[in-house]
């Protein structure tokens, strides 16, 4: 993929702006929940079990993409919802090393559909601008993150071209997402991007429901 060396320059110039706006551009459309926590243990399963139990704020008071908090706070559904989370010291287990530039691609094709989908990003004239979003979004995390997916095609290959198969073209090999049949809504499919940082840990997670 190109670098495009500027987004770190200007995520230091205008960073809750910059990355929100990209987050919006990204993910306002398809069913993704995005959001940022502290990392608190050596073991960042357990914080991202924290993230997706709804127990942390984003330490920046940075923009979170949660369909289902309302939901969650009127009693609707459990705290985790869309999530079914493993205990916490299983998180690490149960997913793949992903090299930057795949995670870079992973989130780009969240802007994608899983059913219905009339144009993968690979086709779309803006591929570079989505591109370019997602490494906004990644750079908040600093050159020393690491990234991890569940997608059983990083189990071999830490570098998978996201891109070139779509989003559909990539299943999960373990399932973070809740089996509760909601106002008549099923989750069936997923793909996962877990940052992690010396102090932050986001969690971006694109799913299927119909």
């Amino acid at each position: 993929m190109d670098d495009d060396s500027s987004t770190p320059d200007l995520l230091d110039a205008h960073p809750e702006v910059l990355w929100n706006a990209a987050a919006l551009r990204l993910f306002e459309d398809p069913y993704v929940f995005m959001a940022t926590g502290p990392r608190r243990h050596e073991d960042w399963g357990r914080d991202v079990f924290a993230l997706m139990h709804r127990q942390v704020p984003d330490p920046r008071g940075w923009l979170r993409i949660d369909a289902d908090r309302l939901r969650h706070d009127a009693g609707l559904v459990p705290s985790a919802y869309p999530f079914a989370p493993p205990p916490a010291a299983e998180v690490v287990h149960r997913v793949h090393r992903l090299e930057p530039d795949a995670a870079v691609a992973a989130l780009t094709v969240m802007a994608e559909e899983w059913m219905s989908e009339p144009r993968p990003v690979r086709d779309r004239p803006d591929l570079d601008a989505l591109t370019a979003d997602a490494r906004t979004l990644l750079a908040r995390y600093g050159p020393d993150a690491r990234f991890w997916t569940n997608a059983a095609v990083a189990a071999s290959d830490p570098a998978p071209d996201f891109v070139a198969a779509g989003l559909a073209g990539h299943a999960a090999d373990q399932s973070f997402l809740s089996g509760v049949y909601f106002r008549g809504l099923d989750l069936f499919d997923e793909l996962g991007v877990i940052a992690v940082s010396a102090d932050e840990v986001g969690l971006f997670w694109s799913i299927g429901a119909y």
